[in-house]
């Protein structure tokens, strides 16, 4: 093991039955966990994944990002190619490369739902304001802040946006942004999840206070759950990284679990085991370890 002063490298828990049973996918976040702070993938990262595919092991990057931003893993796409965005909202094969993505399984926010949340989130918390993730196209209010890396379709208030005779309103919507620019992000967090109940999900992946509102039961970890079943595989046999809430319940549910050395406390109180930062290669420290224990 080794200690940088701060976590040890893939310490676990007390042993479980699931550390004794063979991993048979491997389930990574991507922002603060597989990537580098400056977006990228590091050699050793490159050459684990693919040691890990090669051993047999399936590799899935389950993210916030929408596809269209998955261009920073597409060289490293091995096997099936299937990454799960959104939190959840949907299965992207990345096989086409960027532009060229296609949708395997779609699990929208219907309209009725993120109109709710919406106005329910805007009585809470006023002064928030919000964008709309859709399949294909981005749209935002005009006082969202310019936050990502693209330029929206359209401009007009979110009820706009939403409502049946918008110009988009046959392409599912994934999930609804809400950016705060005063408040705590985890007040936030927790303001907004009392005030939509069970309407929506609410997460966060952002420094900010910017929440992330998906369908009802939508979240990294179903979305895995459905895609491992429909592989004959249990979640005893999944090994997933993360650090910020919306990896939460995925850390939960897999059968071994790692918070990086930069996680948010929720995140290290919900996984079994730690390892050390994303800028010093933590997913890769892990898999390395998890090869050498094979069969």
């Amino acid at each position: 093991m080794r200690d940088n002063g701060r976590v040890t490298s893939a310490t676990r828990q007390p042993e479980t039955a699931a550390d004794t049973l063979p991993p048979r996918l491997i389930a990574t976040d991507l922002d603060g966990t597989l990537l580098r702070d400056d977006k990228s993938v590091s050699p050793r990262t490159v050459a684990a994944l693919a040691a890990a595919e090669e051993a047999g092991i399936e590799v899935f990057f389950v993210t916030g990002r929408p596809a269209r931003w998955m261009d920073v893993v597409s060289d490293h796409v091995h096997g099936h190619g299937l990454a799960i965005c959104g939190n959840g909202a949907a299965v992207v094969d990345l096989h086409g490369g960027p532009g060229s993505h296609r949708f395997v399984k779609v699990r929208e926010l219907e309209r009725a739902n993120a109109l709710d949340a919406v106005r329910l989130l805007r009585d809470a918390a006023p002064g928030t304001v919000y964008a709309v993730e859709q399949t294909y196209g981005f749209y935002q209010e005009p006082a969202y802040p310019k936050l990502h890396m693209e330029i929206p379709d359209s401009l007009a208030p979110a009820e706009e946006l939403l409502s049946p005779g918008h110009r988009a309103a046959a392409e599912p919507v994934l999930k609804i942004l809400a950016y705060h620019p005063e408040m705590d992000p985890d007040a936030f967090l927790t303001l907004a999840r009392l005030a939509i109940g069970d309407r929506a999900n609410v997460t966060r992946s952002s420094p900010s206070a910017l929440l992330e509102i998906s369908g009802p039961g939508v979240s990294k970890a179903s979305t895995l759950a459905l895609c491992c079943a429909e592989r004959g595989i249990s979640h005893e046999q999944v090994v997933a990284f993360g650090d910020m809430p919306n990896d939460v319940e995925m850390l939960t549910w897999a059968g071994r679990s790692y918070a990086m050395g930069n996680a948010h406390p929720d995140v290290i109180a919900a996984a079994s085991g730690r390892t050390v930062a994303n800028n010093e290669d933590g997913v890769a420290v892990v898999i390395e370890q998890l090869l050498t224990e094979l069969p």
